[in-house]
């Protein structure tokens, strides 16, 4: 599936003076290349969740994994609207990247085989492919989620600080 190309728009109250978006390819190399993202979910009863998971950005979405007995599963089966977050622990350099989506179930045999190549050559993480999502070899399934972008925030550290929105469609 093609990559979806957002249009950016820099916020300037919250933004320096003379700041501009940064390029889309700019965020793009931040979900490709970070390993680790903070996933945000919310339980049945409205508690915030919030857990650090490695994810892979393929296709135009992040893709997740998680133990179907996890709390994360549990939370995106009942509310499958959740918000990945990656970025620097600096104040004034980097790139933060916020993901708004929705999370949906990936069980098709040929995307899981690619996304278990991925998590192997980007992560070193082997997962052999059974039906409806991935299984660790010591016997727990995890299920696989993609989670399109329906919005996302990037925002600059240092000088010129920015915060930019991407919107999609």
């Amino acid at each position: 599936m093609p990559e979806l190309e957002p249009t950016g728009e820099l916020n300037e109250d919250f933004s320096s003076p003379g700041a501009t978006a940064p390029p889309w390819s700019a965020v793009r190399e931040v979900l490709t290349t970070s390993e680790m993202f903070w996933l945000s979910t919310t339980r049945r009863d409205g508690r915030p969740h919030v857990t650090p998971l490695p994810a892979i950005w393929h296709d135009g979405s992040l893709h997740i994994c998680t133990g179907d007995q996890e709390q994360k599963a549990a939370n995106l089966a009942a509310e499958p609207r959740c918000v990945l977050t990656t970025g620097t622990n600096r104040m004034n350099s980097g790139l933060d990247v916020v993901v708004e989506g929705t999370a949906a179930r990936v069980t098709d045999q040929a995307t899981l085989r690619e996304l278990s190549a991925l998590w192997k050559s980007q992560l070193d993480w082997d997962f052999a492919v059974v039906e409806g999502g991935f299984n660790d070899g010591a016997g727990r399934v995890g299920l696989v989620y993609a989670v399109a972008p329906e919005k996302v925030l990037a925002f600059g550290k240092g000088e010129p600080f920015s915060q930019t929105r991407y919107r999609f469609g």
